[in-house]
């Protein structure tokens, strides 16, 4: 156990919600007002942008009820941000500001929860206050649907989507069935470079309810084969069920999706949507036959009705193990699930991994889990997946609809 730092700290949000996010704020937060170690707990409104800002919620003035219900809230509830700090060693003026909070508030631990760019900008602050000389205990708590942070097995809030689409796919599934007339669906999940999300339709098709054809970023699409998995399918069953990522592009790299905006999210990525739409049409002006075109968009997101006990179980935990790492002496590290595979059950251990490890880094689907024509998804990633959406949360309701959490929201700087 390292020498006791005495001091307050701060925990953001960032990024993507997802259904679970403020399970682990939860985590965070009430780990962090019963340590002794740490004199206050601040929130930071909108992320980094909250410390930039000096906009910090004093959690200490939040009621214990309604703290508790942030495990049955979906989406951020202290507000998220996409915003890019430069590197240190480049450009210091946004650390000189967070720097200044941070004596401010005498903060001497951070804790920030997000998925690749968020661990980007934690890794930052946590090399610029080591150089500085200031100590200040840095921990990133991992938080992405698309499950593309490397180091960890996955990541709070994937098994919560991939429920929801899962279920999604075996809905639409049946409605497909509804009426003698053949048709075509085409369903756009997201994933920009990683298929996480779209492989997960797969757990429907398992059931006998889901997609006919996967396709992901991981495996280049053609549209000639495309053509021709649809119609193969369509001679054998009739109706056709496809699933897409958002992000599946040609040989080139270019995105399959013709209705790109030309708008970028705070760190550069292109705003990618409508392939869906544009690979239905194509498959309407081709085949004659009745087509539509689903996206599920945010939907997949905050979907908090289909959360999984295991994804919220592990937020709380992933929260409550950053608190007690840093505590512990940890810093620049970012808190990870290792799986058990000698366990004949599912079981993973909490480890911490470097920030710089997690930082701005993708991980993909192994190219084994796909199929050799790349247009489906094999058992493993089932045997990967099917953990993680298992056991129904608790939750609370109010006239029959969702009880969320409502915080005051007390400013630090107004007490």
């Amino acid at each position: 156990m390292s020498e006791k730092l005495i001091g307050s700290c701060i925990f953001g949000q960032s990024g993507g919600p997802t259904s679970v996010i403020n399970a682990s704020a939860y985590g965070v937060i009430q780990t962090a007002l019963d340590a002794e170690e740490i004199t206050e707990v601040y929130g930071a409104e909108n992320g980094i942008v909250g410390v930039l800002n000096d906009r910090l919620f004093d959690m200490s003035k939040e009621d214990a009820g309604e703290l508790e219900l942030l495990c049955n809230t979906p989406s951020s509830a202290l507000g998220s941000c996409r915003y890019k700090i430069a590197d240190p060693d480049e450009d210091d003026t946004d650390y000189k500001k967070i720097l200044e909070i941070f004596k401010k508030y005498n903060v001497r631990y951070f804790f920030y929860n997000g998925g690749n760019d968020s661990m980007d900008t934690c890794n930052k602050i946590y090399r610029y206050m080591k150089k500085v000389g200031y100590e200040c205990r840095v921990i990133g708590v991992p938080k992405t649907i698309d499950n593309d942070l490397t180091g960890t097995d996955h990541c709070p809030g994937f098994g919560s989507a991939a429920r929801y689409i899962a279920t999604s796919c075996m809905e639409v599934s049946r409605d497909n069935k509804v009426y003698t007339t053949d048709n075509i669906t085409v369903m756009e999940i997201m994933g920009r470079h990683a298929g996480w999300l779209t492989a997960a339709s797969v757990l429907a098709s398992a059931k006998g309810e889901g997609p006919d054809l996967i396709y992901l970023p991981e495996t280049d699409f053609d549209l000639d084969d495309f053509f021709d998995d649809v119609q193969k399918v369509h001679e054998e069953n009739g109706d056709v069920f496809v699933a897409v990522s958002e992000g599946i592009h040609y040989d080139n790299g270019r995105f399959v999706s013709e209705v790109q905006t030309s708008t970028t999210d705070g760190f550069g990525h292109a705003q990618l949507g409508g392939v869906a739409n544009y690979l239905a049409d194509l498959l309407k002006n081709r085949t004659g036959i009745k087509t539509r075109a689903i996206e599920l968009s945010l939907l997949q997101r905050s979907a908090a009705h289909q959360a999984s006990a295991t994804d919220v179980d592990e937020a709380i935990a992933a929260g409550k193990a950053a608190v007690e790492a840093a505590i512990s002496g940890k810093t620049g590290k970012m808190v990870a699930f290792k799986r058990d595979e000698t366990s004949k059950e599912y079981k993973c251990d909490i480890i911490l991994v470097p920030l710089s490890d997690a930082a701005n880094t993708e991980k993909k689907i192994p190219r084994e889990w796909i199929n050799k024509k790349g247009n489906f998804v094999n058992k493993e990633f089932i045997k990967y997946a099917l953990p993680l959406i298992q056991g129904q949360p608790i939750r609370y309701y109010e006239d029959s609809l969702p009880r969320y959490a409502k915080l005051k929201k007390v400013l630090a700087s107004e007490k």
